[in-house]
């Protein structure tokens, strides 16, 4: 017999399956995704300045009245009620983020109180939560302020269980003052603090004249004021373009200040004068989002590299105050200099962008330059105000009820007090008889008989004059958009006056201060200028002897190695090798190896191969020139500024042909104006220094014209002095040939034979 009842059984799970192209679908879920970041967690609101994780631990820590004067709690409470009726994510991004509105070194004008450890400028992170303890202060009050009068929407939970604010309906503006900073889904915000009294300026010339141009609003908002203090030292204009875009960027710098005992000029310029001569520089404030420690850590560790060799010691004496205190090498050293160094090498100096992505009214994500930001924030603000004044209307309309119902009872109060004695349903007879409503009614009935002796007529009729003369003022605030401007003109006066420049919390901290022109410097200009003699072997080592030696005078080598190369220099110098295949290395005098020893190979400190000759060494000297030739007669002339070399591996400057070597590498005084070539031939040539082009890197052009051999040697003289070499043997005497006229050709010329006693090996 078959069964009346069919089997149940579990649906089908593919028959939930949806056909659609995996791109599509992908997408789609991907910006849901997007969406939820971008409006439900990294960017925060106009209109209260706040991210979702923000104003639901403030709401959280309003709800367990902790407010300035009542007393701390944990704050594992705080996070305990935050994750578990309205942010279900972690409780270390909760209390993360409760921190950083906690400590006074990362916002402007902290939200939460707290008592405990809560991390340092130096970089320490807070203790746990179950070890400290919070509560709001006064600006997280006032950002709230009007929660329970009608002024804001309120919306479920996460789980429907409470209810949170959409937003926080406060006067302070927050979202300037505090600033912000987030990564969302293909968008980022980086919005710096500000000085309230300078916002509210701002606001008030924009209320006065809603047209005002952008730069009438920079008169009086004059850009970021940090937690941490330091300066920003950007020009106006760059600031101001910033603002009226809503991106930029502003360049921090950190503050050098000396002690009160310092001369006015000296405690300026952060330097505190010791005895002897001796000084130190003072850092008494650093640049916003850098911790303390790490700015010490990269200071000590140039000092240990040897990249700040004009700096010999840093200290830590900091206790509420930052106190940086920075040695110099010798009481020599220019302090601008130091300063400059540490500006470019350490995050002395830095950069906060400025991103004015926020969300408006309609939850959407737009960038705003300053003046757009501020008409929506006012409109905000006249939104809530009249919302505030409609729920106002409603509570008077409801106590004007009663007291009328009240009035009514006093005046028949007999007549009510029998009704209630003798009536089984007093309330409907009371209202047909006094034509009062079911509120009005009800009200008189739920009164307590000590109440009745508060009837009194007189009272009663003064609360319903003031509350139609109230509702009379509200009326006018609602049709009047010209009051509504007064008032919150009004409000934010009286809250300037809270944060004005004369308050602790209100005056300045960062000063705005276009920098002076950058000084120019180089490592070499931290080096301490000392004379240096270089010596460089037959075989590659190299050393520098401590001042200037007699280079006639004899140095020891290693057993078959000899002498090549030797000049006079300073340790600021740096030294140009050329090597026979055209290319060039440099070296600093200061990293040679010393005097007493052999020196060191020079290709262990550049890769010099094997089998290439140093063909030359040169003193380089900024803008000089050298005279680069060829064995096969080609050369051309080249800056010296263009063959320093940054890397080990050298540079390339000379192109030579298979076979040809590099020969001639001869510095050009300044005076000289001619070019001397002589060849293996024994032939001379003089030409113009003029027709000798001046090249980057290549082959160069002809010299002098060769049947058979190639170039022995060239230099460079000024023609009208003649040309000079030495005669050799003991007695060293240099010969001048005045007359060199007739030598003087057009260059690339095969020449003719030196005058009489020029050297056999035809060399200058």
């Amino acid at each position: 017999m078959p069964s009346d009842t069919t089997e149940k059984t579990e649906p089908d799970p593919f028959d939930r399956l949806i056909d659609a192209p995996f791109d599509a679908a992908l997408s789609e879920r991907y910006l849901v995704y997007a969406l939820s970041t971008i409006t439900a967690r990294s960017l925060p609101d106009l209109r209260d300045g706040l991210k979702p994780v923000h104003r639901r631990l403030l709401w959280a820590m309003r709800q367990l009245r902790l407010d300035p004067g009542q007393a701390f709690k944990k704050s594992a409470r705080v996070v305990g009620d935050v994750i578990g009726k309205y942010h279900p994510h972690g409780d270390a991004s909760v209390y993360d983020a409760m921190v950083r509105l906690a400590q006074d070194f990362a916002l402007r004008y902290p939200l939460v109180e707290g008592q405990g450890n809560f991390g340092n400028i130096d970089g320490d992170n807070a203790a746990a939560y179950r070890y400290t303890e919070a509560r709001l202060t006064r600006t997280a009050m006032l950002l709230m302020a009007g929660l329970d009068e009608g002024t804001v929407d309120f919306i479920p939970t996460y789980n429907g269980e409470e209810q949170e604010p959409e937003i926080f309906p406060g006067i302070f503006p927050n979202l300037l003052a505090n600033g912000a900073s987030g990564i969302a889904v293909g968008m980022a915000t980086s919005i710096p603090s500000h000085n309230v009294a300078e916002v509210i300026d701002a606001t008030l010339k924009l209320i006065d004249n809603p047209r005002a141009e952008h730069g009438e609003l920079m008169e009086v908002f004059r850009g970021p004021d940090f937690a941490t203090g330091g300066l920003v030292v950007d020009s106006a204009e760059a600031i101001s373009h910033a603002y009226e875009t809503g991106r930029g960027s502003f360049r921090m710098r950190g503050r050098f200040h000396a002690s009160e005992a310092a001369s006015e000029a000296d405690r300026d310029a952060g330097i505190e004068r010791l005895g002897g001569g001796q000084w130190q520089l003072v850092i008494s404030e650093i640049p916003y989002q850098v911790a303390k420690g790490k700015l010490i850590e990269q200071i000590a560790n140039l000092i240990a590299d040897r990249k700040l060799p004009i700096l010999e010691d840093v200290r830590d004496e900091s206790d509420e105050t930052i106190r940086i205190v920075l040695e110099p090498k010798s009481r020599k050293v220019d302090p601008e200099l130091l300063k400059e160094s540490l500006y470019r090498l350490t995050d002395l100096e830095s950069r906060f962008s400025l991103n004015l992505n926020v969300l408006d009214a309609t939850r959407t994500p737009v960038v705003m330059g300053l003046g757009e930001l501020l008409r929506h924030w006012i409109a905000a603000q006249i939104d809530i105000l009249l919302r505030r004044s409609r729920h106002r209307l409603d509570k008077i309309a409801a106590r004007l009820e009663l007291v009328e119902g009240y009035i009514a009872a006093f005046l028949n109060l007999d007549r009510v007090i029998e009704i209630i004695r003798t009536e089984d349903e007093p309330k409907p007879i009371m209202m047909a008889e006094f034509e009062l409503t079911d509120r009005q009614a009800e009200a008189i009935l739920n009164m307590r008989l000590r109440s009745l002796r508060k009837l009194e007529e007189m009272e009663l009729r003064r609360e319903r004059d003031a509350l139609l003369a109230e509702r009379a003022e509200l009326e006018q605030l609602i049709e009047s958009p010209a009051r509504q401007r007064t008032r919150i003109k009004r409000d934010l006066k009286a809250l300037r006056k809270e944060y004005g420049e004369d308050t602790p919390l209100g005056a300045r901290r960062t000063t705005i201060a276009e920098a002076e022109p950058t000084v120019e410097f180089s490592m070499d200009a931290m080096i301490e200028k000392e004379p240096v003699t270089v010596i460089l072997s037959q075989r590659g080592w190299i050393r520098g002897m401590k001042g200037h030696v007699d280079l006639s005078g004899e140095f020891k080598f290693k057993e078959g190695d000899g002498p090549a190369f030797a000049m006079h220099a300073q340790t600021t110098d740096k030294v140009l090798i050329a090597c026979d295949n055209g290319r060039f290395y440099t070296m600093g005098c200061d990293g040679l190896p010393g005097g007493r020893g052999f020196g060191e190979p020079v290709r262990s400190m550049v890769d010099i191969d094997p089998e290439v000759a140093i063909v030359g060494v040169q003193i380089y000297r900024p803008k000089g020139q050298l005279l680069l030739a060829a064995d096969n007669g080609r050369g051309f002339a080249a800056e010296m500024d263009e063959l320093l070399a940054e890397t080990r591996k050298g540079r390339q400057v000379v192109n030579l042909k298979k076979g040809s070597t590099l020969r001639v590498v001869h510095a050009i005084a300044p005076e000289h104006d001619h070019v001397a070539v002589v060849g293996d031939n024994r032939k001379l040539v003089i030409f113009n220094l003029e027709e000798l082009p001046v090249m980057t890197r290549g082959q160069g052009v002809q010299l002098q014209r060769y049947r058979d051999g190639g170039l022995s040697d060239a230099t460079t003289l000024t023609l009208d002095e003649g040309l000079s070499w030495t005669m050799g043997g003991e007695t060293g005497r240099t010969r001048t040939e005045k007359d060199m006229w007739q030598w003087k050709v057009a260059r690339g010329a095969a020449g003719r034979l030196p005058p009489t006693g020029f050297p056999r090996d035809n060399r200058f």
